[in-house]
């Protein structure tokens, strides 16, 4: 006699026969559409990446209205993305009319947590009216506790703060449950400040982000009428992403389905990526035990990439223990061979990248909108951002900000402005108080008025704090202690390179120590942008033989100028691995394969930190279509640092098959070193693809005049410096030149699409 699964199956094989040619079943694989038949009970969708999950919610979503006879506002779909949300209703609007999918309870966990309390929220004391605290609002709040509780800014960052008051609210802490670890003054301040925050928002009839979630789940444990409303109306419960659940949502989602149990999750355990924000992915690999009945299925069809990159996908994920074994699979073409390539420094593999992007412009008909470039740090950008710029290459980051438009490296710089022209008020306001010293917007307002009423800047102002009216003694000592710093810097300025006056900033107003306070993935991404700074400075010292302060301001001001490019412009997508979730793209090109860099520092010797390092490889590989470029270097400068680097674990992994071209096969190919990211011991005479003729495309190629070269000219080349031209061949856009450049190999440079300057 078959047992319970397999008379699930059974049935859901004979109703699928029935149901042979119904429109909602068009196009469906066979578990795609079990996933869609599958009627009342729990269902655990594991959807692989590019398997088609968003098609088989909606169409069980439709079926569910259309055949089954369930009211679409007893349909609970419950997303982490507002686009993901107006996603699924678009489609649904289309497989069930746009009336019936607006009548869908279908919204993001905020967004649906803030209906419910608007709606029940009074009966926990949660005003109808409540506000929503945006992240500027409650770091404002943690300023005024701060202060009130008389603790330092300067040595405990408000950031940290909120920071660790969100991860107590996402684990359902409340302030009373809250228990110090071990050690540190922070933690001895911290059960006060989070009190104190929690009381200024109810006085200000506010909840934050994670109130929304927290409170929602006090009001379903604390108000079983309540509930019991809530479970009848929402009999069927669809979540996605399932795997990027935190515990405040997973309380959340236990309740509501706790009556009826109609609930179906998709998910995908090797895409968890989110740690830092909470997310558990033990929570979706536990849902066989929350629901032992549950039909579980597995989408491994892919309908993405190809073969190739799908097989050097599962080899690396499938190092981690903690996952659901799956592996995708593909009827796409086999795809051709992973370029793994290795670089020199970080500005040779950026220019090595922009090469091949520019190559397969031309001869593949390619759009530079094809290409991804992704990191695992925001700080990466830079050194790519910098060469896309000198190729005069449109390019966009996505997910964050450009480099030097970062809240944090602008401040730097306003400090580093204001030191070399005083009278650069724009500068002194923006970094008066930053890092925070208790100079507040009235004393700001009483310089500002003073200046302009004397009609001299606001530095000169600056000056003469005894004779500005309406400030306190104590203000008027906090603003001579800045004039005083600035002064200093000012005397210094002119006897130390940039590198050296950054350096001194950063000592003199304690900004990198204010940023390394805060211990959340922002703050240590905002630190590491600014340490970046310093391989920005000497970067800019070894390039220029005059390196003065006013020419490396003088050359920011013009990257500025160049960086404002049109979002609309045809051009190539830079971003962080982390915000490449989701989407995808024909060519992907993962940049800084490296030990340290990525996986990062930080994972090891932290099991779970590391798994997911392993995942988040796993989706940077799945976002391409047709091609995956991997690069790392064997040295690179990080953080003003320049240190030796070993090629990521990651790369061991992958089979040599799958990136290691057949001998005598490439049409285009160099002998190189032995690359040390291969495990074996490989041929001496191994040999790896490598590209060297890019094509400018016609919209984004520099039309001045190319000078003439001979043997024996001395040039310059905004990469590797000052060089001489040692031979020369080829006529037009085949010419190039064989250059030796200082400190660096003998390098073939196709002079059609290289900036170089000759010199005296």
């Amino acid at each position: 006699m078959p047992n319970n699964h397999d008379v699930t199956h059974i049935c859901h094989a004979a109703e699928d026969d029935k149901n042979i040619g119904h429109p909602l079943l068009d196009g469906l694989n066979a578990v795609q559409r079990e996933a869609v038949l599958h009627h009342e009970g729990p269902l655990l969708i594991f959807a692989g990446a590019g398997s088609g999950k968003t098609r088989v919610l909606t169409h069980r979503i439709a079926y569910l209205i259309a055949e089954r006879g369930i009211a679409p506002w007893n349909i609970f779909a419950v997303t982490f993305t507002n686009k993901a949300a107006k996603e699924m209703k678009e489609r649904l609007g289309k497989l069930v009319s746009e009336r019936r999918a607006k009548a869908i309870w279908a919204g993001t966990f905020h967004s649906t947590s803030a209906r419910l309390l608007r709606e029940f929220g009074e009966n926990i004391d949660v005003p109808r009216n409540f506000l929503i605290y945006d992240d500027s609002d409650q770091l404002h709040l943690i300023r005024d506790s701060l202060r009130e509780l008389n603790i330092d800014e300067q040595k405990f960052a408000p950031r940290a703060f909120l920071a660790h008051i969100s991860e107590s609210k996402e684990k359902m802490v409340s302030p009373a449950a809250w228990t110090a670890p071990k050690g540190g003054q922070f933690y001895g301040h911290f059960r006060s400040v989070y009190i104190l925050y929690q009381e200024k928002l109810r006085q200000n009839s506010a909840l934050d982000f994670d109130d929304l979630l927290s409170e929602t789940v006090r009001l379903l444990e604390t108000c079983p009428h309540v509930l019991k409303t809530l479970q009848d109306r929402f009999q069927y419960i669809l979540v996605d992403e399932y795997q990027d659940v935190n515990y405040a949502q997973y309380r959340m989602l236990s309740l509501l389905a706790k009556k009826r149990r109609n609930i179906c999750v998709v998910g995908d355990d090797d895409q968890s990526i989110y740690l830092f924000r909470g997310a558990d992915v033990g929570l979706i690999l536990k849902f066989e035990e929350d629901y032992p009945d549950a039909l579980i299925l597995k989408l491994e069809q892919n309908y993405r990439s190809t073969q190739n990159i799908l097989e050097a996908a599962y080899s690396v994920v499938s190092q981690n223990s903690k996952r659901k074994e799956k592996k995708l699979w593909t009827e796409n073409p086999q795809g051709g061979l992973i370029v793994i390539h290795e670089a020199a420094n970080e500005k040779e593999e950026a220019h090595w990248l922009l090469q091949r992007i520019l190559d397969e412009v031309r001869y593949k008909d390619r759009k530079l909108s094809d290409f991804a470039i992704l990191y695992r740090t925001n700080a990466q950008s830079r050194a790519l951002e910098d060469m896309f710029r000198n190729f005069v290459t449109p390019y966009k980051i996505v997910g964050g900000m450009r480099f030097y438009e970062r809240r944090e490296v602008k401040d730097v710089l306003a400090y580093m402005r204001l030191v070399h022209t005083p009278t650069d008020s724009v500068s002194l306001k923006r970094i008066i108080n930053v890092p925070a010293r208790s100079i507040g917007a009235t004393s700001i307002k009483a310089i500002e008025d003073s200046a302009r009423a004397s009609g001299v800047s606001m530095w000169e102002a600056l000056q003469q704090t005894h004779s500005i009216p309406g400030l306190l003694p104590r203000a008027r000592l906090r603003l001579n202690d800045f004039a005083l710093m600035i002064r200093k810097l000012q005397e210094e300025k002119d006897h130390l390179r940039v590198t050296e006056l950054l350096q001194h900033i950063l000592d003199s107003t304690g900004y990198l120590d204010a940023l390394e306070l805060d211990k959340s993935i922002e703050g240590r991404s905002r630190a590491e942008n600014v340490r970046e700074m310093f391989s920005v400075t000497q970067e800019f010292e070894k390039q220029n033989e005059l390196p003065t302060l006013t020419s490396f301001l003088e050359q920011i001001s013009l990257v500025a100028d160049i960086d404002s490019l049109d979002v609309d412009t045809e051009a190539v997508t830079m971003m962080t691995l982390h915000s490449s979730k989701g989407l995808e793209f024909p060519v992907v090109i993962i940049a800084g394969m490296e030990q340290n860099l990525f996986p990062h520092v930080r994972s090891h010797g932290n099991p779970y930190e590391m798994e997911e390092e392993y995942r988040l490889c796993y989706v940077g590989i799945t976002r391409a279509k047709e091609e995956l470029f991997l690069t790392h270097t064997s040295r690179r400068t990080m953080f003003g640092m320049l240190s030796n680097s070993s090629p990521s674990e990651f790369l061991k992994h992958i089979p040599r098959h799958l990136y290691n071209p057949p001998r005598g096969k490439s049409t285009r190919t160099e002998k190189r070193a032995l690359s040390s990211f291969d495990p074996d011991e490989p041929d001496q005479d191994q040999v790896f693809q490598w590209h060297e003729s890019p094509k400018v495309p016609a919209n984004v190629s520099n039309e001045a005049e190319k000078p003439v070269f001979t043997v024996g000219d001395k040039v310059k080349h905004p990469v590797f410096g000052k060089g001489v031209i040692l031979s020369t061949e080829g006529i037009g856009v085949n010419s190039s030149a064989k250059i030796a450049f200082a400190n660096q190999d003998i390098k073939n440079i196709l002079l059609e699409y290289t900036k170089l300057d000759k010199m005296p």
